[in-house]
């Protein structure tokens, strides 16, 4: 039986039951001034004709067949109207199934876009097409990064197949070149595969958390990445307060790895800064890097998180990365219920701000570092 078939049944139920309540008040009211059995009264003061009082036999004999008569109508009217009512009442729910249908088929860019009141059927409306908008986009989004991750990693395929293959054809080729050669792609390829399943990682909140300090974290992949800002001539400035946070310490330590070592890369050919900071609000931590470098636009700036995307067409190198160091800070990022902002810097550069929970009521004494590349000082000075 059908919603609407339903509803028509309950209208119709209940309109008969109210005729039904109407028609009993009245007989009861009509009982009280009836006597039991049928009388002539006559008329005293002028002796004209006695009066004929009828009896409740007589009284039920005329009232019953039109007392079925009447809710007879109240059957058939609560059954065409209850019909008619239920039909208009579910008529959004047509524009809804016929919306999931068409979802159903694959098809995720149709909206309901239900005119009229706002009422529970419109707001359930307005939040499937806000849902099917998600879905589109996560399933536009998975589709785009299945497509570069296919294409990232049939790149050192191609390169090994090609160096096999002139190994093949030339005898005379130095042996330790090709394994060299093999060993820098396949190197490649499992970092982009490590780097594949860390953002998987982060997107599924499959993670134990546990207190963790941001401070200590960016400590530690300064630390780790010290030999490559002194390489590149970066000179890296830390400062700030003990920031905690709930979360994985892994992910969070991977976040700030990211975030340095995208800091040190996309810099100045040489003689670059990276200035590194923590601090404490009443209710969230936040972790902020900033790095000279080119001026990058804002069209370009607001892509850096998508997977597979670089701020500049630099050649790849061997701490170039693979083009999810950004899209894992986002994921991470957002599997720790924290906000990422990315923002220009006036002179070239950018500008990262990651703002977790705080995981402390109030925040601890500050700690200021500071850490200059290419010198012989301690990489942590704590005053």
């Amino acid at each position: 039986m059908s919603v609407r078939t339903k509803l028509a049944l309950s209208y119709a139920g209940f309109l008969m039951f109210a005729g039904a309540l109407i028609i009993a008040v009245v007989w009861v009211f009509l009982l009280r001034y009836t006597p039991d059995e049928a009388v002539f009264v006559p008329d005293l003061i002028t002796y004209g004709p006695v009066t004929y009082v009828p009896g409740r036999s007589d009284l039920w004999r005329a009232f019953a067949p039109k007392a079925a008569a009447a809710l007879g109508v109240l059957l058939v009217l609560g059954l065409a109207g209850g019909w008619i009512l239920a039909g208009r009442m579910l008529a959004p729910l047509t524009h809804i199934t016929a919306a999931t249908l068409t979802a159903m088929k694959g098809t995720l860019s149709h909206r309901i876009r239900l005119e009229g009141r706002r009422d529970e059927f419109r707001e359930l409306a307005d939040r499937f097409d806000a849902m099917l908008e998600q879905l589109e986009k996560h399933v536009e989004e998975q589709q785009r990064f299945a497509a570069n991750a296919s294409h990232e990693l049939r790149t050192p395929l191609a390169i090994s197949q090609t160096l096999l293959e002139v190994a093949r054809n030339d005898p005379a080729l130095d042996p330790v070149q090709l394994i060299d050669r093999l060993h820098a792609v396949n190197a490649r390829a499992i970092d982009l595969t490590q780097a594949l399943l860390l953002l998987s990682r982060a997107d599924r909140n499959s993670f134990a958390r546990e207190t963790v300090d941001l401070s200590l974290l960016m400590d530690e992949a300064t630390e780790i990445l010290l030999p490559l800002a002194e390489k590149r001539r970066i000179t890296i400035h830390a400062s700030g307060e003990v920031a905690s946070t709930t979360g994985s310490r892994a992910l969070l330590q991977q976040l700030t790895t990211n975030l340095l070592h995208n800091a040190i890369v996309h810099n100045l050919p040489e003689d670059g800064a990276v200035w590194v900071t923590t601090k404490a609000h009443p209710n969230s931590v936040e972790l902020i890097i900033e790095n000279s470098g080119e001026q990058l636009s804002s069209p370009l700036i607001s892509t850096l998180t998508e997977p597979f995307q670089r701020g500049t067409e630099r050649i790849r190198t061997d701490s170039a990365g693979v083009g999810l160091g950004l899209a894992i800070v986002k994921s991470i990022t957002q599997a720790h219920e924290g906000t990422l902002t990315i923002a220009g810097r006036p002179h070239g550069g950018l500008r990262i701000s990651v703002e977790l929970p705080d995981a402390t009521p109030t925040g601890a004494a500050a700690s200021v570092r500071h850490l200059r590349s290419g010198a012989p000082q301690p990489a942590f000075d704590r005053s």
